[in-house]
């Protein structure tokens, strides 16, 4: 097991390391920003208001446009991957071993991934085709295979189906239901294998019932978990508010000389705030990633440049919202150093929020703990509803609609393995299936990005873009 822990680790230091993914990450951001001319900031506002206002296409009820979901469920299914363990244990995890600066390196990625999810949702509503059973069905293996075509594009399409169907029951799956089993045992003292029954239970009785299923159980459980975890950290920032200028100087001091929590030679401490911040900022909002393009496909919408739009907000929302409270918490409380520092990320949230909510109150103290153990149940949960969709149309690409429901069950049996086995492994091998899923689509939104281009354009060079109703159909051929 050590061995093979090495093993995974050497794998994860070079897909992770200076010279793949984080300048390819960092290539294709910036590349797009400049392409769609800052379209993240021109436009936030009223994709915020697309998503979170509008909510739907076509008439109240979205009705008359091809899609599975409105707008706002599939900003949530999306919101549901992503906002999970690595925005509570990831972050901290990053913050601890990093620094501080490490947090300025997620909000680069939160930033650029912008123009990179805009970027994937387009090309992902664009090349969706409906499956055997009517279902939307679109992603990074549509829009390579299609849109580039011939052997590379197939090539790559094949390879960003097969790591993704992998992925998901990694990053997906087994971590999510360990962290849900292992708050549930260490707060609670509840079994683990009892946690594993109710956790196949729920998983089962949403994800069985597809996208619909899945959307409806989103839009009500994401908004408000989120607005819950958001509210808790902006209490432990107000009860730190004199902490908070120095922190914030923090993050953007140390995000160029570094202050790696646990050590190394000054010259290393940049490299490992960059890499802890690169790393763990797309595997909390998943932005170059691919999945973004897959929730995006089953929106109901005539125009894919409209749910680009609203598909970017999921990374501003996750990274510039949720990542900063998790962050700031860790920085203003002193939990990243070398005192609080355990090496889980967990438990230094944890002890953040509870040293915050004690210094009110000493019988607040535990409700901080209540606070994390709550949130992190729940946005594991949500992650793995979200996870089972992503990977159940990759299956659908490389099987056919023949293989959807025996993957579900697989999907939910594994809950279970992963509540109730001690997964020393998972994490490495996520990292390594995440940074293999995001290879293939990187390329492909390069190569394509002229295709983004020329869609953004015409819808923009409408007048009347800004209503919904607006007529602006695609018309770039696949």
């Amino acid at each position: 097991m050590d061995a093979l822990q090495a093993l995974l680790d050497r794998i994860s230091g070079i897909v992770w390391g200076p010279f793949v993914l984080i300048p390819l990450l960092l290539i294709t951001g910036v590349y797009l920003t400049i392409r769609l001319r800052g379209l993240q900031f021109r436009v936030l506002g009223h994709a915020l208001w697309l998503a979170l206002v509008r909510r739907t296409e076509g008439d109240k009820e979205g009705k008359g446009v091809d899609g599975d979901v409105s707008h706002y469920q599939a900003l949530s299914t999306a919101l549901a991957a992503t906002v999970g363990v690595g925005n509570i244990s990831g972050v901290a995890l990053a913050i601890g071993v990093g620094g501080p600066g490490a947090l300025f390196w997620m909000w680069v990625t939160g930033v650029l991934g912008m123009a990179t999810k805009y970027s994937e949702a387009l090309l992902g509503v664009k090349y969706r085709r409906p499956d055997n059973a009517g279902e939307m069905s679109g992603g990074p293996m549509f829009y390579l295979s299609r849109g580039l075509g011939g052997g590379l594009g197939k090539t790559l399409g094949l390879l960003f189906a097969l790591f993704g169907a992998v992925a998901s029951f990694g990053i997906g799956n087994m971590t999510q239901a360990n962290a849900v089993a292992g708050q549930i045992d260490e707060v609670w003292n509840v079994p683990t294998w009892i946690t594993g029954i109710v956790l196949v239970v729920i998983v089962a009785a949403v994800v069985l019932g597809g996208i619909k299923s899945i959307g409806r159980f989103a839009s009500g459980v994401v908004p408000l978990m989120i607005v819950l975890y958001v509210v808790a950290a902006l209490f432990v920032l107000i009860v730190n508010v004199g902490a908070l200028p120095s922190a914030i100087a923090l993050v953007f001091t140390d995000a160029f000389t570094g202050t790696a929590a646990v050590g190394g030679f000054a010259g290393s401490a940049f490299i490992i705030a960059v890499q802890q911040g690169m790393a763990r900022g797309m595997f909390s909002n998943e932005s170059g990633l691919g999945t973004g393009g897959i929730a995006a496909a089953a929106a109901k919408t005539a125009q894919p440049v409209r749910q680009a739009m609203v598909s970017m907000t999921q990374t501003f929302i996750d990274t510039i919202i949720v990542v900063t409270m998790t962050g700031m918490v860790i920085i203003v409380t002193g939990a990243w150093s070398a005192d609080a520092n355990s090496g889980d990320g967990a438990l230094m949230t944890s002890w953040a929020m509870r040293e915050a909510f004690g210094n009110v109150s000493s019988g607040l103290a535990p409700v901080g703990s209540y606070v994390v153990a709550i949130s992190l149940i729940f946005f594991a949960f949500t992650t793995l509803v979200g996870w089972c969709y992503y990977g159940e149309r990759c299956m659908d690409f490389l099987i056919g609609r023949r293989a959807v429901v025996p993957y579900r069950l697989v999907f939910v049996a594994v809950v279970y393995v992963g509540a109730t086995t001690e997964l020393t492994i998972a994490w490495g091998f996520s990292d390594i299936a995440n940074g293999l899923m995001a290879l293939p689509n990187l390329v492909g939104l390069l190569l394509l990005s002229p295709i983004v281009v020329a869609e953004t354009k015409k819808y923009f060079a409408n007048p009347d873009w800004k209503n919904p109703e607006s007529a602006v159909i695609s018309d770039v051929r696949d």
